[in-house]
């Protein structure tokens, strides 16, 4: 491991004060992430600032009866924070099912957003890879790639975002709060990850040396009636090859609302609007919800030893929104 500084940061403004002076410096959350990509040399910083004690630790709710969520709650505590139980339950499963109980006491919310991949790949700094060494090439797709990208994949990248969190939070309407040197600053989850295109080591819209400060969950009704499903290969903490966030409203056997996102599928917490345009308005019936999933999966781009996620996501699905409407009844 290269050597590198540590400091830690007392203010907000003193920490993005750092890594204004010192690009190659990083925030220090939990380190769940950071450290073991310093550890096999994919992340060399220079010095470390660690914000954990910074006072970004509390999950509020917010006046039009959303939460705004600090960037330092553990996801422990978020997982079991009564409110987002209540509210969002979906979220309290996807955190629940992300790692185990030791790295959910250290890994931050702010720290989970930011997670890079667990391509082979880009872990072996032996091989190329264009999200670590742009215009290196991307051996995944003639090579390993079982568990890689089905939507919004390019020829420059297949690999997929690892978070369990960050779907549930996309199904939601999401917003990351900011702060930078210039001052405050916020992105929609929709627009925080970036498409992957031709500049996949380009993961986020932050600007150079924003702090991730809160997440802010608008109130969303339909959440209350919400769940998270998750597919492995083995049983215990192991990172999704499929995950789905769903909520749904039904009123007299017709769906008046439906949030989705996928996990797992994408460079980025994919947000299924063409699967919840296609429930809007009509029957919840199993029909209805085939559809809504054949008409998010149509734009699915499968490499071959990828295309088993097409069916197994149609079949979370339908599964979920089946389980959904059902127990409104």
């Amino acid at each position: 491991m290269r050597e590198f500084g540590y400091e830690r940061a007392s203010d907000v403004s003193g920490a993005v004060a750092v890594l204004g002076a010192d690009p190659e410096a990083r925030y220090l959350g939990g380190g769940t992430n950071l450290v073991d990509l310093m550890k096999i040399g994919v992340e060399r910083p220079a010095l470390l600032v660690d914000v954990r004690e910074l006072p970004l630790d509390s999950v509020e709710v917010t006046a039009d009866g959303g939460l705004r969520i600090g960037a330092t709650v553990t996801n422990s505590d978020l997982a079991a924070h009564p409110e987002v139980r209540r509210r969002y339950p979906a979220l309290t499963q996807a955190v629940l099912a992300g790692a185990s109980g030791q790295l959910r006491n250290m890994a931050t919310v702010g720290g989970n957003l930011l997670q890079r991949t667990r391509c082979g790949y880009f872990t072996d700094v032996s091989k190329p890879c264009n999200k670590r060494e742009p215009g290196s090439g991307c051996p995944a797709i003639e090579g390993e790639h079982r568990n890689h990208a089905i939507l919004g994949a390019s020829e420059h990248c297949v690999a997929v975002h690892p978070s369990d969190m960050g779907v549930a939070l996309a199904a939601f309407d999401a917003v990351v709060e900011y702060e930078t040197a210039e001052g405050k600053g916020e992105l929609a989850l929709t627009d925080f990850y970036l498409p992957v295109g031709d500049t996949p080591h380009l993961e986020t819209g932050l600007p150079a040396g924003a702090l991730i400060t809160a997440v802010t969950l608008p109130p969303a009704p339909v959440a209350a009636n919400s769940t998270y499903r998750k597919v492995r290969e083995r049983a215990s903490y192991a990172f999704a090859i499929g995950s789905v966030a769903a909520a749904v409203d039904v009123q007299d056997g017709v769906v008046r609302d439906a949030r989705i996102a996928l996990g797992a599928v994408a460079s980025r917490p994919w947000r299924a609007r063409a699967a919840e345009a296609a429930l809007i308005g009509q029957p919840a019936e199993g029909a209805t919800f085939a559809a809504a999933a054949d008409a998010e999966l149509a734009a699915a781009k499968p490499l071959p030893d990828s295309t088993y996620k097409v069916p197994l996501m149609r079949n979370l699905i339908i599964a979920l929104l089946t389980e959904l409407s059902e127990a409104t009844r």
